[in-house]
């Protein structure tokens, strides 16, 4: 009896740990929205990402440069979403100017702007010479 009584507790734990799981991700999944529904820049970046994605398939880039592109397109979402919660976060406990406040808003900004012309760089490297092999 008494290892019926466990097992049913631990029936009980598994299905309680399933629905804190999909409560995460739903909830992760509200960030996302929340910050493409806010942040024009998301947007923007996602376009970006649409278009590196339906160049990397017409210009057959390699899994490597797949790998490549695809972590860099991740850092800079990842980041932006970042950056988005910093600000949020900051204008909660704040209205005030404080100089503090400013820097940490500049900084997170700044971790986009730095990972996005990383990706830059690395598209071109990885586009360019498919582009002029097209051309040729």
């Amino acid at each position: 009896m008494r290892l019926i009584g466990r097992m049913k507790v631990r029936k009980l734990l598994r299905s309680q740990g399933h629905a804190k799981f999909l409560e995460s991700v739903s909830h992760a999944l509200d960030g996302i929205a929340y910050t493409a529904s806010h942040e024009r820049n998301f947007r923007i970046e996602i376009m970006a990402a649409c278009l590196v994605t339906v160049f990397s398939y017409f210009l057959h880039v390699s899994v490597i440069e797949w790998c490549i592109l695809l972590l860099t397109i991740s850092l800079v979402l990842v980041l932006e979403m970042v950056n988005t919660a910093i600000e949020r976060t900051v204008d909660l406990v704040t209205k005030d100017y404080y100089e503090l406040a400013k820097n940490a808003k500049d900084v997170a900004a700044g971790a986009v702007l730095v990972a996005s012309m990383f990706s830059v760089v690395l598209g071109v490297l990885i586009f360019l010479p498919k582009i002029i092999l097209l051309l040729k």
